[in-house]
């Protein structure tokens, strides 16, 4: 073998010069082994056929191969690199979500803050009216002091009848007398069980503290009408801050509420908006997010028993009151059945009051108010009048508004009411207590209540 390289190099070199006398050549045969022949150059000489041969067949198979190998990893990249687009939008969109869930509830402490503010800057201005009174108002007569010589009664000085003020002592002390009326006791003429106009709104009782920022607007129920597998002392909680609102917690009785113990916790197949739900006869009544829709959900069986669209009310942020919140469509319950307060842009925001049928959820009938929904911090009804409140904000506030559906009149009125935490987003008449519910800035309260005789007709 040695030899015969040795002889081809010698060929090569010699070739140049020699290609006139002899040349060595390689080439294959037909059964692909190689051969090296020494040969003549002649005229007529032809050259060996330079063939492939198994090393080049073999080469060019795993180049083959490889070829595959390559596509295969390009289209794995390819894939690795949409799943990870893919990855990256989900994660996007959800850091995006809450970003859009703080921008709302900055939004609304912005909005709490704002009423607080203007809360502040009325309570200044009385303040300074105040003071301006008191600087003009002229300074009282100074009395003589009380003789020693008058007479005692009992263990007080008789003094001078007109007297409003006396003195005791030194000048530097002065007592003043006030003067006290007397209420007559009551006599049985006012019925606070009946259907009469509503008199008086008691103090706020706070019964719980909801737990996170979830619940700093919320609604909570009884239902007056409760049916089986849940009791009559049952009560139900939604916190409504949240991208899903769907949970819907129950408690056993008013002191499981407050401890914060639930004993049912129900995930509701629809996103509940706002808070103006209710319960009544077995079921939720509640508005479906982002649309008029009205749902009734069947405790019991825990599924949709009837849903209906509201004839052209407005909804996500149309209609709503005076503190926001999506509350464009505000369902209530009292002696008269189940009822819709909400509005149109036929009546250009007006409140429209509509009874519904509570298992189809039809529009039975329909009033149409002169009141500007979003001119009120929130509304109830009670024996199918609506009372509307004027500020949800302010600690001494007024229900301003009465709507009677019986005779389709309204009128002005100022009952006063406290907002006790400040931030009232929900206040709803529970007919099963006959009291006001209401959820303050993370607080469940209610208000006791009293109403005037009904009128006879």
């Amino acid at each position: 073998m040695f030899f015969l390289l040795s002889l081809c190099m010698c060929g090569l070199l010699l070739r140049g010069d020699a290609q006139d006398r002899a040349a060595l050549w390689r080439g294959n045969d037909r059964s692909g082994r190689c051969q090296y022949t020494f040969t003549v150059p002649s005229p007529v000489e032809a050259s060996c056929p330079q063939t492939g041969g198994p090393e080049v067949e073999g080469l060019k198979a795993r180049l083959s191969l490889l070829e595959v190998l390559v596509s295969q990893l390009s289209g794995g990249d390819t894939g690795g690199h949409q799943g990870a687009r893919a990855r990256a939008q989900s994660e996007l969109q959800e850091a995006l979500n809450r970003v859009m869930g703080e921008r709302n509830l900055l939004q609304g402490e912005k909005e709490r803050l704002e009423g607080e503010l203007e809360g502040l800057q009325r309570r200044m201005e009385e303040m300074r009216r105040e003071t301006e009174r008191l600087r003009n108002r002229p300074c009282p007569p100074q009395t003589p002091a009380v003789p020693p010589s008058l007479p005692l009664q009992g263990s007080a000085l008789m003094r001078p009848a007109g007297d409003s003020a006396w003195q005791h002592g030194s000048p530097g002390f002065q007592e003043l007398k006030a003067e006290v009326t007397e209420v007559p006791a009551p006599d049985g003429s006012e019925d606070n069980t009946g259907c009469g106009e509503l008199v008086s709104v008691g103090e706020p009782v706070t019964h719980r503290k909801a737990d996170n920022i979830e619940g700093k607007y919320g609604v909570w129920m009884q239902d007056p009408e409760a049916v089986s597998p849940y009791g009559p002392n049952m009560f139900w909680r939604i916190d409504t801050i949240g991208s899903d609102v769907r949970k819907l917690f129950g408690y056993e009785d008013m002191e499981q509420l407050s401890k914060g113990f639930p004993s049912k916790v129900l995930l509701l197949p629809e996103q509940v908006e706002s808070t103006g739900a209710t319960l009544y006869r077995g079921s939720l009544y509640f508005q479906r997010r982002r649309s008029r829709t009205l749902i009734r959900y069947d405790l019991a069986s825990e599924s949709i028993a009837a849903r209906r669209d509201l004839p052209h009310a407005g909804f996500h942020g149309q209609f709503p009151y005076s503190w926001g919140g999506y509350t464009d469509i505000d369902l209530a319950v009292d002696e008269q059945g189940l009822w819709a307060v909400y509005s149109t842009v036929k009546v250009r925001g007006a409140i429209v009051i509509s009874q519904l049928d509570p298992y189809s959820l039809e529009v039975k009938k329909s009033w149409e108010t002169n009141i500007r929904k979003n001119s009120v911090a929130n509304s109830f009804i009670i024996c199918g009048k609506l009372y509307t409140v004027a500020s949800y904000t302010a600690p001494d506030t007024v229900i301003n508004y009465m709507y009677d559906t019986e005779t389709s009149q309204g009128k002005a009125m100022a009952i006063p009411f406290k907002n006790k935490h400040r931030y009232n987003s929900m206040i709803d008449y529970n007919l099963a207590q006959r009291k006001l519910f209401a959820w303050d800035n993370f607080h469940m309260v209610s208000y006791d209540l009293r109403l005037g005789r009904q009128q006879a007709n």
